[in-house]
C-alpha cells in the first residue's frame, strides 16, 4: 500500500474516532449529571456516587485530549502538513503513524523531547531539545539590550 493510500485511511480512522469520542463525551456529561441530581441513600452510596463521578471524569478528560489531538491531525490533513515531525520537518514513518495517527514527531525528536522533560500538552522549545540556538532555527539575530 502506497504512503498516501495508508494515509487516506488513517484521516478516515481518526474522523470515525472523533465521532466515537464526541458521542463518548455526551454520554459520560449525561452520566455526570444525572448523578450529581439524584439525592438520598446513605454514605456508602454517597461514596459510590462521587467513586463513579470521579472516573467518569477522569475518562472525560482522556478523551477530552484525545479528541484535542485528533483535531489538531485533522488539521495538518487539510493544511497538508500531517505526517511531518513538527521539530525537524522530517516525514514521519508510516508505521508511528498507523500506531498513533495524532503523532506530531518523529522517535528521534519525541525520545529528545522526553529526555528534556517536557510535558506532551507544553508548547515545545524545540531548538533547546535538538541543542540548536533559536537564531540559528528561525534566522534571526539576537538583540539583548
Amino acid at each position: 500500500m502506497s504512503r498516501k493510500n495508508a494515509l487516506k485511511e488513517i484521516r478516515e480512522q481518526l474522523i470515525e474516532r472523533r465521532g466515537a469520542l464526541r458521542q463518548a463525551l455526551n454520554g459520560d456529561d449525561s452520566l455526570l449529571r444525572a448523578l450529581s441530581a439524584r439525592q438520598g441513600g446513605d454514605a456508602v452510596d454517597f461514596a459510590l456516587d462521587c467513586a463513579r463521578g470521579e472516573i467518569s471524569s477522569q475518562l472525560a478528560e482522556v478523551e477530552s485530549r484525545e479528541l484535542s489531538y485528533i483535531e489538531n491531525a485533522l488539521k495538518q490533513f487539510d493544511e497538508n502538513t500531517y505526517g511531518l515531525c513538527e521539530a525537524c520537518g522530517a516525514r514521519i514513518p508510516l508505521a508511528r503513524l498507523q500506531a498513533l495517527p495524532y503523532a506530531t514527531c518523529c522517535i528521534e525528536c519525541k525520545i529528545k523531547a522526553e529526555q528534556a522533560g517536557v510535558e506532551p500538552e507544553a508548547v515545545v522549545d524545540w531548538s533547546v531539545i535538538l541543542g540548536q540556538s533559536e537564531d540559528f532555527m528561525f534566522g534571526q539575530d539576537l538583540n539583548i539590550s
